[in-house]
């Protein structure tokens, strides 16, 4: 949840074409002057963090401008003109919603016939904040998972503060009750799902060693109603440094199927089929995805795999039978093969038919394929405008060709279209709102060259006949990682914080993300990271050459691994910024395998407990933070109750900065939302606000 630059133009510029290299030592433990701060709940860290807060709020937030930001962002976040995406299950439409009267939310559900109404009637199904107010809590909804067909029993995930740990509950949604002496599942990062309405597949903490290093479940057990947690029996035992360890059922009618899924770091894993108590390996490449749908397995490789005498390239879509392949066959038809400029980015089943959601230059096309005896007949579905993401919100395989289709950019309100496959045309459900006036502004793609050579495109978001003469103040977002791709959104939040004032916004699309596939997210990979930042400050350099802007009114923001960027940002090019927003951020390199979920992301970044740490170290801002460094202003946020990153890495950084007496090193931190740093839109409106406001009060 991204680079033009030519030497020539960087000399113009006066700028640096290569990062300052790390002369730090490598950081232990023991000479870390702030690991106290890894104490997350302790009194002495949390004193210095509402220490910090305190003065966070008087310098941004105590004034009639933050008010009217934060009150902009929080009627946008709370409008009932939202569009309430739905999650079909049986007859009914299913969707959460949070606003004034609920901050929390309600669970909810309609008829299709109602939910086509401008002012559809919903029954509330369960209704968060009510239930804080009864248990004396601050639960957090973290989704429902309903046993299909008749969708009557469901496992609610609840989290305390909205971080990824949940307490799961059975509900029963005819009586809209939770479950008397139902399954429960005490908190924790736990799987679990049905095999049928008496026995459940589970994976969660079980007592000591029962959890991997990363935090997620070592072991899936099966646990039959009535039976305690403790006499659930095992179906697989993963080790220590695996992922996680996972175990579920496919209910689909004529083609049920049981599958264990070991992951072994977040892009390789295995998945064995379950049958007759043994476990059968579909072999397939271990970084490759597999899909079992109906009659077909499913295959998208993340490297070039040689089967069955042909050689598909990586980012392939490749379907055969599940059946013939599981016998030993390899006769495989290829859906998608990427080119130079596209990438898949999804797919959905409905009954019938497979739905594509190809990038074209990070741009949404989908289409159709339809398998037959001739083979899969493959159509286009247009109606997207130019420049904009199309993605299908939902469908209903086991029952019907139905798909709904949102569509939207950055200055096109989202638009939700429904249809059915053959049958209707898709139809305009519902449209969001403008929250801001579009026609002032225009978007543009452009495409910049980075230090290696690689052509890498952004967005930019900017007023219509704008000056070029560097005085624009432009706020350039990124992620850079996971191969998660950056595309083009509709936020009225963007649109009343910073377009309305006369702000440029910049999305970057650099490498480490998906947009043209896995071979652009592993470009970035490990060794390669640095990869990610020149693309970037490509892209920065770029929007100054071009006199879009120039370091004085140029802003970066990002959060998570996006944070990592802006850490990276702030310490190998702070020469570009002029105000870094870091959000829930990896920071320290050297100790983030053993913070929070960290040890999850080494096939990404390395493991810095071996020799990795000579690569790692040059893109570890903790580590590259200098006393005597010329460092744009920084606002580092995050929570409390983040248990992915975890806010301790914030926390080090901004206290290791203000201990070198470096000026302009803000902090503020939410103690609840989880790794989103809000568990509510009003805590969101307040966090979006601050950076905003702080990014805008910078670049002046």
């Amino acid at each position: 949840m991204h680079p033009i630059f030519l030497a020539a133009a960087v000399a113009v510029a006066g700028m640096s074409t290569t990062p300052a290299p790390s002369n730090a030592a490598a950081s232990t433990a023991g000479d870390d002057p702030y690991l106290w701060l890894e104490d997350i709940h302790g009194a002495k860290p949390m004193e210095w963090v509402k220490a910090q807060n305190a003065l966070t709020e008087k310098r941004f937030m105590d004034s009639p401008g933050f008010e009217r930001t934060r009150a902009r962002l929080l009627d946008v976040y709370d409008s009932d003109a939202r569009i309430p995406y739905p999650n079909r299950m049986g007859e009914y439409l299913y969707n959460f919603w949070q606003d004034k009267a609920h901050p929390r939310g309600i669970w909810r559900r309609t008829t299709l016939d109602q939910y086509r109404k401008a002012d559809p009637q919903w029954e509330t199904l369960l209704d968060i904040d009510a239930l804080n107010a009864a248990e004396k809590a601050k639960w957090v909804f973290k989704g429902a998972d309903c046993l299909r067909p008749k969708y009557e029993r469901c496992l609610i995930s609840l989290s305390p503060g909205g971080g990824d740990a949940v307490e799961i509950r059975e509900f029963d949604l005819p009586s809209r009750a939770f479950v008397t002496d139902g399954f429960r599942i005490p908190t924790a990062k736990t799987q679990a799902g049905w095999i049928d309405a008496n026995t459940l597949y589970v994976g969660t903490d079980f007592g000591p060693g029962s959890m991997t290093e990363s935090s997620y479940p070592r072991i899936a057990k099966q646990w039959q109603r009535g039976t305690p947690l403790s006499a659930a029996t095992t179906v697989y035992e993963g080790k220590p440094t695996d992922l996680a360890i996972s175990a579920y059922h496919d209910p689909t009618p004529g083609f049920e199927r049981d599958f264990v899924a070991v992951a072994t770091d977040f892009f390789h894993s295995q998945t064995f089929l379950r049958t007759d108590g043994k476990l059968v390996l579909v072999e397939v490449p271990d970084d490759a995805s597999v899909d079992a749908h109906k009659q077909w397995l499913l295959v998208t490789t993340r490297s070039p795999w040689t089967v069955g005498g042909k050689t598909w390239p990586t980012g392939s879509l490749l379907a055969t039978r599940f059946d013939d392949f599981m016998a030993g066959k390899r006769d495989f038809t290829a859906l998608f093969t990427p080119d130079a400029h596209t990438a898949l980015s999804s797919y959905s089943w409905t009954r019938n038919h497979l739905i594509l959601d190809v990038l074209d230059d990070v741009k949404s096309r989908l289409f159709v394929l339809t398998p037959g005896a001739g083979g899969w007949k493959r159509e286009a579905l247009e109606g997207a405008p130019p420049m904009s993401t199309i993605g299908v919100v939902d469908t209903d395989p086991d029952v019907s060709d139905e798909y709904w289709i949102s569509y939207a950019g950055f200055l096109t309100p989202s638009t939700l279209q429904r249809g059915v496959l053959g049958e209707i045309a898709p139809q305009t459900v519902k449209t969001l709102p403008a929250f801001f006036d579009a026609s002032k502004f225009e978007v543009s793609q452009h495409f910049v060259t980075s230090k290696d050579g690689t052509r890498v495109p952004y967005f930019q978001v900017a007023p219509k006949g704008m000056k070029l003469d560097g005085s624009n103040r432009t706020l350039e977002y990124g992620y850079g990682g996971f191969e998660a791709s950056e595309l083009p959104f509709y936020s009225g939040g963007v649109g009343r914080a910073w377009l309305e004032r006369g702000g440029v916004y910049v999305v970057a699309n650099i490498r480490g993300g998906g947009e043209y596939g896995p071979a652009w997210h592993q470009a970035a990979l490990k060794a390669n990271r640095l990869r990610a930042y020149e693309d970037f400050a490509a892209v920065a350099q770029d929007l100054i050459v071009r006199g879009v802007t120039s370091p004085k009114h140029l802003g970066a923001e990002g959060g998570s691994n996006g944070g990592l960027l802006m850490g990276n940002m702030l310490t190998l090019y702070p020469q570009l910024y002029g105000a870094i927003a870091c959000e829930v951020p990896l920071l320290d390199m050297k100790r983030y395998s053993h913070l929070s979920a960290g040890a999850s992301w080494m096939a990404e970044y390395g493991d810095p407990d071996t020799s990795d740490w000579e690569f790692i170290k040059t893109f570890s801002p903790y580590q590259n933070v200098h006393a005597d460094g010329h460092y744009p202003p920084v606002l580092f946020y995050t929570a409390t109750s983040d248990d992915r990153v975890g806010p301790v890495q914030a926390r080090k950084m901004a206290a290791k900065m203000q201990g070198f007496g470096l000026k302009n090193v803000w902090f503020y931190e939410n103690l609840e939302g989880g790794h989103g740093a809000a568990a509510d839109n009003r805590q969101a409106a307040t966090m979006h606000a601050l950076a905003y406001d702080f990014l805008w009060d910078q670049l002046r």
